[in-house]
């Protein structure tokens, strides 16, 4: 049994779908000021839908999977999982997502949920395998799910709020798969993938990468100026930890050669989006007037 549930962990991604489900919550309390019985059925059917895309994603990626050092030992490369299994899990997961989708949040709410499924294994992931930059095109896949709890929490599309706080996933995604690609260099070399660490020097990637955390930095800034923050208490933190986050990244343009460093902004990065999503809920469920 525990076996199996491994097997199942690392077919949804859980820790990355997890993390979908939370800016899906997230987009439903921008939207709603408040958590209730609703955003249930958004949040569950998101993450339904995400693990339904990931084990696609390891089904398309299942040979190259196999002539990485870091991917070879997943389930499907490995063979501890078959392959018609796999099909059947990712077949079950998408569609009882679409369905809790549908029915609990409405058609807007599950077509931008399988836009952002089409977007992630229809377009980008066939992508990456052609063009090393794919990934500026592929970050798509972090704006949609906030503004899928937006709009099951009855909010409007084009609203100006949920497009910056959209527009920060989006930024946010783009150095999210950017380091991690560097720190896979080798590893997609070894697979015949495009890699970035064939395109530009350690030093160039390391000024890209610091620019792309800087962007994702000033776009979090910006959400006050959209009227979305009421407690000045919380402005001064999104100031705060993302002066903390530049300073880190800063560090890139010393130690641009060194991996490890390159972890630690991948984790930092992480960390930081994070920590907005809580600030800005913390916002909206105590200081909304």
């Amino acid at each position: 049994m525990k076996k199996n549930l491994n097997i199942l962990a690392e077919l949804t991604k859980i820790r990355i779908t997890l993390f979908v489900t939370i800016t899906t919550l997230f987009g439903f309390i921008s939207a709603a000021g408040k958590i209730t019985t609703d955003a249930i059925a958004p949040t569950v059917g998101i993450l339904l839908l995400a693990c339904g895309s990931a084990v696609i994603n390891h089904i398309q990626e299942r040979d190259t999977d196999a002539k990485m050092d870091r991917t070879k030992n997943r389930p499907l490369p490995s063979g501890r999982i078959k392959l018609q299994h796999a099909v059947l899990i990712a077949a079950i997961l998408t569609l009882s997502g679409s369905v809790t989708l549908f029915w609990g949040a409405g058609i807007t709410a599950l077509g931008l949920a399988l836009l952002n499924l089409i977007w992630y294994n229809v377009i980008y992931t066939p992508l990456k395998r052609k063009n090393a930059m794919a990934v500026i095109p592929g970050s798509l896949v972090g704006a949609i799910p906030p503004a899928v709890g937006w709009v099951a929490a009855g909010g409007y599309i084009l609203d100006p709020h949920i497009l910056i706080i959209s527009f920060f996933f989006f930024i946010w995604q783009i150095p999210h798969f950017w380091i991690l690609l560097l720190m896979l260099g080798k590893d997609y070399e070894q697979a015949g993938l495009p890699s970035l660490t064939k395109i530009f020097s350690a030093d160039q990637l390391a000024r890209i990468t610091f620019m792309w955390t800087a962007a994702t930095v000033v776009t979090s800034l910006l959400i006050p100026l959209f009227g979305i923050v009421q407690s000045p208490f919380i402005a001064y933190s999104l100031v705060v930890i993302g002066l903390l986050m530049t300073i880190k990244a800063f560090r890139l343009l010393l130690t641009g050669k060194e991996k490890l460093y390159f972890r630690y902004v991948f984790r930092g990065i992480n960390s930081f989006a994070l920590s907005v999503i809580v600030l800005l809920s913390i916002d909206k469920l105590f200081f909304l007037s």
